[in-house]
């Protein structure tokens, strides 16, 4: 389903790397300035704390727009199954004998129960097909009932309505997408993505390899988790030992495509470019920020000489305004070594890294204070804060609720 071939894809990243890269000297050059927006926005604290507006978020949201369920990788041959539940019910996703992915409520239509679980470590058992633990009724990889021991104990019950309920999926890419509701209708995942699905399509995910994952939870809105994704206005700051060491704060190339987003921070090594003339700075590689609407974060950097990776962050409001949960997976991008060489590259779970505590400590701190500000306190996204910016517009146009 790749629209451009490897080398297309190659070329293209070289292009775009080397026009954030110039942008980047530039601001550099200029004393560390920063793409800005007209001007800044302010925000009311109930767009992270009311649960009317929680509930809309959901309605119109998360059950409406595309969702990241994963990597096609995660699901490569017939009776391979990848669970999406994240967002409270259960989704079996499942590449058929044709090839094709499926998705399906993860529950039996006789009695509801979970058809298929995932092991110790995240992933599903292959198989021939789905057999409820529960009293053995048995569906097709296509979802449809083929097996139901003592049927004649569900005489005048019209067994062709009792297949498994379809969800929307669709795989572009090398990414799996659904739409966490019921439904047959198709996913038009290039008219969804629009001019960012080259931007998605250069990075060749069906080729990643996994490496980890994990995942967390925190006691605060799940924008305010987000936020922390879209800035490095507070690297000096908050990560001053780690990020705020290696890059520049306060200084950013931002790329709009509607919904979505890049965003890339130049690291301190940009700063000997500075006078040289283009034809001797070195090859730029290709990374950066990447959003897709409304909840997926993706980060492309280098893995050093294994080659490049990618971090996903797909985080989730919880049951309340005040919960929210994001999980994490590490992937190898293109000519990786093997998996088991990578392991030392990637030791830190980032669940547990000392830039993940730090964002998700300010998080949970400052929604606790929006939870009880003052009447008329509003939060406020500077000029220098566009992602942040974008996010909050499109949220609040999607659920029909102004800023």
């Amino acid at each position: 389903m790749n629209d451009i071939t490897p080398a297309d894809s190659a070329e293209r990243r070289r292009r775009v790397a080397r026009a954030i890269q110039r942008r980047m000297v530039a601001h550099v050059a200029a004393g560390g300035t920063t793409d800005f927006a007209s001007g800044p926005l302010e925000n009311d604290p109930a767009a992270y704390t009311d649960p009317a507006r929680a509930e809309l978020e959901r309605r119109e949201i998360f059950l409406k727009v595309p969702l990241v369920a994963g990597l096609s990788r995660a699901v490569p041959r017939p009776g391979d199954s990848l669970l999406f539940e994240e967002f409270g019910q259960s989704i079996v996703i499942v590449r058929g004998r044709d090839g094709v992915l499926r998705a399906f409520l993860n529950m039996c239509t006789h009695r509801g129960t979970k058809l298929v679980r995932a092991g110790a470590d995240g992933t599903c058992e292959r198989r021939g097909r789905m057999t409820c633990p529960f009293h053995a009724w048995t569906f097709e990889l296509d979802g449809s009932l083929v097996g139901v021991p003592g049927r004649q104990g569900f005489e005048g019950i019209d067994m062709s309505r009792r297949n498994l309920i379809q969800v929307p999926v669709a795989e572009w890419n090398g990414i799996v997408f659904v739409r966490a509701a019921a439904g047959s209708d198709e996913l038009d995942i290039p008219a969804y993505l629009g001019a960012f699905a080259p931007e998605l399509a250069q990075l060749e995910l069906a080729d990643a390899a996994p490496i980890r994952s994990s995942s967390l939870a925190a006691d605060c809105n799940w924008k305010c988790a987000l936020d922390t994704y879209g800035e490095g206005y507070h690297f000096a700051t908050l990560h001053a030992s780690t990020i705020g060491v290696s890059h520049y704060g306060n200084v950013a190339v931002f790329d709009d495509f509607g919904p979505h987003w890049r965003i890339n921070f130049p690291d301190r090594r940009v700063k000997a470019l500075v006078g040289l003339p283009e034809s001797e700075w070195p090859e730029a590689d290709y990374g950066g920020v990447h959003f897709l609407f409304p909840n997926t974060v993706v980060v492309v950097g280098s893995g050093g000489p294994g080659g490049a990776f990618v971090r996903m962050f797909r985080i989730f409001p919880g049951q309340t305004p005040g919960t929210m949960s994001c999980r994490i997976e590490v992937y190898a991008l293109r000519g990786v070594r093997a998996d088991g060489d990578r392991a030392g590259e990637f030791a830190q779970d980032d669940a547990e890294s000392d830039v993940t505590r730090e964002d998700y400590r300010v998080a949970v701190d400052g929604y606790a204070n929006l939870v009880s500000a003052p009447a008329g306190f509003t939060v406020v996204y500077g000029r220098n804060e566009l992602a942040l910016q974008s996010l909050h517009r499109h949220i609040a146009r999607a659920i029909g609720v102004p800023l």
